[in-house]
């Protein structure tokens, strides 16, 4: 039987309009994540734009939320695209947020069958998988297969970054970014955001994304969320800690670095 195709959709995004947990199908209250605050009382969120960003503490749930939503887009909780099992998860004993997919339901109008989920701590062992398919296929292809192979750890830590999402995140569909500032500097943040808006003006995509970056919080057409362990709110980035922590540095480096390591 062939491959089924990606059908184009003439629908602009966001196409996932909302995630909630169902609570009567809650396994345990008391294991991971359900333990988490923000799902003690109704968790139910909606995407009003194409680009929505999430931003917070560590430890507030952040990167759960995305997991979660990841595995009910058909994402592998290691990161990649949908149906691709990029990671060996025999010997993890991790619980990740695809747990709380059990429990989570979705709203979609129409559901997209493209996407990436990006990990930053899993980057390169998905680029390793990669690129070792694309050497397997140059054996068998020859010339063929070499014009398309990657090669993403030719690259340094944050080309590879960057190369990866300009090949991975051109065509239609929902991607969600967990920390891609990771191994950016604060100029190739900047490339990243023209990444963005690239994605954003297609009408195309999608973007989910946690971030502890300023940078990344100010994008202009990106509805940015606060998440703590009272819920989800709407926030301007001059609102938020990261920024304010960055505008206080800035203003003075050697008295704010003298004040925090003195605490």
């Amino acid at each position: 039987m062939g491959r089924k195709r990606n059908r184009t959709i003439n629908l602009p995004a966001p196409y996932l309009k909302r995630v909630w947990l169902d609570r009567s199908l809650v396994p345990d209250w008391e294991a991971y994540p359900f333990c988490l605050p923000i799902f003690r009382d109704e968790f139910d969120l909606s995407f009003e734009s194409a680009i929505t960003i999430i931003a917070g503490e560590n430890g507030t749930g952040k990167s759960t939320i995305l997991e979660g939503i990841a595995a009910l887009a058909g994402f592998d909780s290691g990161g990649g695209g949908k149906g691709h099992r990029l990671i060996d998860h025999s010997d993890a004993i991790e619980v990740t947020g695809e747990d709380l997919s059990v429990a989570l339901r979705a709203g979609w109008l129409p559901k997209v069958n493209y996407g990436w989920f990006f990990r930053a701590e899993t980057f390169f062992s998905v680029a390793r998988h990669l690129d070792r398919a694309a050497q397997e296929a140059e054996q068998l292809l020859g010339g063929q297969a070499r014009q398309s192979a990657p090669d993403y750890l030719s690259y340094s830590h944050a080309e590879g970054f960057l190369y990866f999402f300009e090949e991975r995140c051109q065509r239609q569909g929902i991607f969600i970014f967990d920390e891609p500032e990771s191994a950016l500097s604060p100029s190739r943040q900047i490339e990243f955001l023209k990444l963005m808006r690239r994605m954003d003006e297609s009408g195309q995509c999608q973007i989910i994304m946690a971030t502890h970056s300023p940078i990344l919080m100010a994008y202009p057409n990106a509805t940015l969320l606060r998440l703590s362990k009272y819920g989800l709110e709407p926030v301007n980035v001059t609102d938020m800690d990261h920024y304010r922590v960055m505008r206080e540095f800035c203003d003075d480096p050697k008295s704010f670095v003298e004040a925090a390591i003195g605490d």
